[in-house]
């Protein structure tokens, strides 16, 4: 399927469908094959049981044995899981019901919208960002493709992921995820000026939020202020009013979010961001058009057959519609 893929993207780029300067990704759940009313907590499961000796479980147990010592603390421990394709992930994603499903991950052309990659993951955020790492790399290696620009939607602004498009080179046209606005009428972090040059940020009332450098889960780095300078402070009661000491924390990759916040207003940005909906109307085709919603293979081995087969019909109805020309009578029929 991959090989067939590939060669449609390749006969795709020989008629000049692609033009390979941006590129636009996105995630779509698909539901598997497998009944959101018999979930199980993991602890719960017995894996050497008779009826579990199915492929989809033994490809669930195999990756498991793959998987690092210490999982990143980006992914998050699944509460529930499905006996008959545990591969697949408990979602309620994009407001619907909660069920299992897998992410159907497009890569696409902005110019044409021609699927230049597809991946399947679980129907989880983390798995989906990680695969668009995977699919940006492969794109280059298989087919010489790198684009100059990438757009996708706030799921893929973390920090992290940024500061790995920056730097390969790519333009994030993306977003932040930003979750350090207040909502409680006190100070945000926004309100805070951060001095690059000394490490340090200076609060409304001028006193300074200093850190050991220390990286905490990861991610991000601590700032604290004095308990003496907050105690005395009048803008407390605005600031830190239910803590000694303010404090606030810092991604690691902090500056590669501020790259992608000047973009924002960019008229390229805006550009992008608007043809950044061609994936999402490629996954809208897929479920209105062609009827798939629901998965009729399990296993990731499943889903990443259907997935590609699903990519190969749309991009040949692109490439058909390029370079198919009416037949000379039925021209002729017309005129007449």
């Amino acid at each position: 399927m991959r090989q067939v893929f590939e060669a449609v993207v390749r006969a795709c780029m020989e008629e000049g469908l692609v033009k390979g300067e941006g590129f636009a990704v996105d995630a779509s759940v698909m539901e598997a094959d497998a009944s959101r009313y018999h979930g199980k907590a993991p602890d719960e499961m017995d894996w050497s049981a008779p009826e579990r000796q199915t492929r989809a479980v033994g490809e669930f147990l195999s990756g498991l044995d793959d998987e690092d010592e210490e999982p990143s603390a980006d992914r998050k421990t699944p509460k529930v899981i499905s006996p008959t394709d545990p591969c697949s992930a408990w979602t309620a994603k994009a407001n619907k019901r909660v069920q299992f499903g897998y992410g159907l991950n497009y890569m696409i052309d902005t110019e044409n919208a021609v699927i230049v990659d597809v991946e399947a993951t679980p129907a989880r955020t983390y798995d989906e960002v990680v695969a668009s790492k995977t699919m940006l790399d492969r794109t280059e290696e298989q087919l010489g493709l790198k684009p100059e620009r990438l757009a996708a939607d706030t799921a893929y602004g973390t920090g992290k992921f940024l500061a790995w498009v920056i730097d390969r080179g790519i333009t994030p046209h993306i977003p932040v995820w930003d979750k350090s606005k207040r909502e409680d009428g006190c100070y945000s972090r926004d309100d805070f000026t951060f001095d690059r040059e000394r490490n340090v940020y200076t609060c409304p009332a001028g006193k300074l939020l200093t850190t050991t450098g220390k990286v905490h889960a990861d991610r991000t780095i601590m700032y604290i202020a004095l308990t003496r300078d907050c105690r005395a402070c009048p803008l407390k009661g605005k600031c830190t009013p239910n803590m000694p000491f303010r404090r606030l924390r810092r991604d690691i990759n902090e500056d590669a979010r501020d790259i992608a916040r000047a973009l924002v207003d960019t008229p390229e940005f805006a550009k992008s961001r608007d043809k950044r909906k061609k994936v999402e109307m490629r996954f809208a085709h897929l479920k209105t058009h062609h009827r798939f919603e629901r998965m009729r293979l399990r296993g990731l081995s499943g889903a990443r057959d259907e997935f590609h087969l699903a990519a190969i019909v749309q991009n040949l109805k692109t490439l058909a519609s390029r370079i198919w020309r009416p037949p000379p009578s039925a021209v002729a029929g017309c005129n007449a």
